[in-house]
């Protein structure tokens, strides 16, 4: 997800779009955990999203 494309966003959808993510990355720990998924890069893939979003709602509040 690209930062142009979140900050046209509405903080509802930032929202709903954080709470997806976060849920995505706690399947994927799992799946890790129990050598479902090999692909690690995934993971990081997510953080950075959540990072990206977390960056900003924080912008917007300000």
């Amino acid at each position: 997800m690209k930062m142009q494309e979140l900050k046209t966003m509405n903080s509802q959808r930032l929202f709903k779009q954080l709470a997806s993510l976060r849920e995505q990355l706690r399947q994927l720990r799992f799946k890790i955990y129990t050598k479902e998924v090999k692909n690690n890069h995934q993971l990081r893939k997510i953080k950075k999203d959540i990072a990206r979003i977390l960056t900003v709602i924080n912008i917007n509040k300000q």
